[in-house]
C-alpha cells in the first residue's frame, strides 16, 4: 500500500513524470479513486492527460524556480523542521503582499 499522506481522496489526480511506471503502484492509485497522468514511454500506448503535461510541468519548474531564487528555498536559515516552515513561510507571504 502506497502512503499519501493523507491525499489518498477519490477524484485526485496525481502528475508526475514518467518514472513513476510500476504496474502495482497506478493499481494502488486507482483503487483508491486517483487518476495518474504521466508522459507515455515510446513502447506504450498514449496516455490520457498527455495534452495537458507539458504546460503543468512548465507550471511546476516555475514555481520551483521562484522558491529555489526568489524565496531562497535552498538558505532558508532554519535550524528544525518548524523552523524551516515558518520561514519559508514568511518569505512567501512577503511576496504574495508585494505583488498584491
Amino acid at each position: 500500500m502506497i502512503a499519501l499522506g493523507g491525499l489518498d481522496t477519490p477524484g485526485r489526480t496525481l502528475i508526475a513524470d514518467k518514472g513513476y511506471r510500476r504496474a502495482g503502484f497506478e493499481r494502488e492509485l486507482a483503487d483508491a479513486g486517483m487518476t495518474l497522468f504521466r508522459p507515455a514511454l515510446k513502447s506504450e500506448p498514449k496516455r490520457p492527460g498527455r495534452g495537458c503535461l507539458p504546460a503543468f510541468r512548465q507550471i511546476i519548474e516555475s514555481v520551483n524556480q521562484t522558491l529555489k531564487a526568489q524565496l531562497r528555498l535552498e538558505r532558508h536559515g532554519g535550524r528544525s523542521k518548524p523552523g524551516v516552515c515558518s520561514r519559508i513561510l514568511q518569505h512567501i507571504l512577503a511576496l504574495t503582499t508585494v505583488i498584491r
